[in-house]
């Protein structure tokens, strides 16, 4: 690729399955010939909820030294994978608090013409996965951002079944992110790189 897209995959992860995703998409993104940024949001839940919860405390504490995500990150990017857990069918407060402060670049049309897509988990199966994915693209629209979504467009999509992003069940962490998981997370960032470069492409 003689012009790398530019990738940024910015997420929320309390017990880490989101975070287990989002490595595999930095990873398919850099084998794709991609330039990756793999980054968190801040957390902004209190210690004493973090450490009544062993596996949340191990991954906030296995996380410290991945970079937090600003809008800086958002206005480089050719393309951005936004990551969270379902909350009631909507984006997680940490990921959204995010997404709010990214209103002076939209103010300047600096969210705009850039590819984005999503992913998420839930505890147990459907649990609101399609709806925070939906929700989720909500704030594309009002972007003027162009959603790219992994669809049906590969036989490995009809093994997941979600043509809206990449998704998992954890179990409350007893079902680790699987072999059909990192396939969905491939093909998303595939068909990701390949849109936002023939966009690259033909504006250049």
């Amino acid at each position: 690729m003689a012009t790398p897209v530019k990738l940024a995959i910015v997420y929320y992860s309390s017990t880490g399955t989101i975070g287990e995703i989002a490595k595999e998409l930095h990873d398919a993104g850099v084998k794709a010939g991609a330039e990756v940024r793999l980054l968190k949001v801040a957390e902004l839940a209190p210690q004493a909820a973090i450490d009544s919860n062993p596996a949340w405390a191990a991954h906030h504490a296995a996380t410290a030294d991945v970079l937090e995500a600003t809008p800086e990150d958002i206005e480089w990017a050719d393309a951005v994978l936004f990551g969270t857990p379902t909350r009631f069918g909507n984006v997680s407060a940490q990921l959204k608090q995010f997404i709010d402060t990214l209103g002076g670049l939209w103010a300047e049309g600096k969210l705009a013409d850039k590819v984005y897509s999503g992913f998420v988990s839930s505890a147990t199966a459907h649990a609101g996965q399609e709806a925070t994915l939906l929700s989720l693209y909500t704030s594309i629209h009002h972007f003027g951002g162009l959603t790219v979504t992994p669809g049906f467009t590969d036989p490995h999509k009809f093994v997941d079944g979600n043509p809206y992003g990449t998704s998992h069940v954890d179990g409350q962490g007893a079902n680790p992110v699987d072999d059909v998981a990192r396939a969905a997370a491939r093909i998303q960032v595939e068909r990701v790189i390949k849109v936002a470069g023939s966009l690259k492409a033909a504006a250049a």
